[in-house]
């Protein structure tokens, strides 16, 4: 089971195969078996993701980034709790969420000040320039609802998190739409990434 694993100089964290959206463009829909070895057979447990990580030494990573075959906000208080473990054994390591925002959403209440001195970066997938095209690249269970809340998230999140940034995938999106996108993130009060499409 594949937990920790090494994209360019971040070690990246498989925590779930969840995920509250079912984006079009997602790895997941890639049907070859490309990425077939981050697909989980049961959620590890704390125990297990801070000893993966330990095994893998963080400080030989710029981050480590909680990102994987599903959202791990699904389980963010697991998140939180590895993180905080891991910060207590290697205070100068980077910790970052990629995430679609919806953990708010999913736990029906404000979760983002348990961010706070824990996560030091927070990379929310944007994906669009307005909550029906979000419905219709992303399917997401909060339907129409998902938009608004992704945002309400990041607005919430930079109260408590050093870095927090949007993030859009060249040609899923129109390039109108990226200009859009970058307007949102500034009302927002945050950076926009544009990242390019894995195939």
């Amino acid at each position: 089971m594949v937990i920790a694993y090494e994209v360019g100089n971040g070690l990246y964290v498989n925590i779930t195969n969840r995920c509250t959206n079912s984006c079009s463009f997602c790895v997941r829909s890639v049907a070859d078996g490309t990425y077939g070895e981050l697909w989980l057979e049961r959620e590890p447990t704390v125990d297990e993701i801070v000893d993966s990580v330990v095994r893998a030494d963080p400080t030989r990573y710029s981050e480590m980034v909680f990102c994987g075959y599903g959202e791990p906000t699904v389980r963010f208080y697991d998140v939180i709790e590895a993180s905080i473990r891991i910060k207590q054994s290697y205070p100068d390591v980077k910790i970052r969420i990629n995430t679609n925002g919806h953990a708010n959403l999913i736990y029906g209440k404000d979760v983002t000040p348990l961010m706070r001195g824990v996560i030091d970066t927070v990379s929310i997938s944007l994906n669009t320039a307005n909550a029906r095209d979000y419905v219709k690249v992303c399917a997401p269970e909060f339907g129409l609802e998902a938009y608004e809340g992704l945002l309400d998230f990041a607005s919430k999140a930079k109260e408590h998190v050093p870095a927090v940034l949007f993030s859009v995938v060249r040609e899923s999106i129109p390039d109108e739409d990226i200009e859009i996108c970058r307007g949102i993130a500034e009302r927002c009060g945050v950076v926009l990434k544009v990242r390019d499409m894995i195939k």
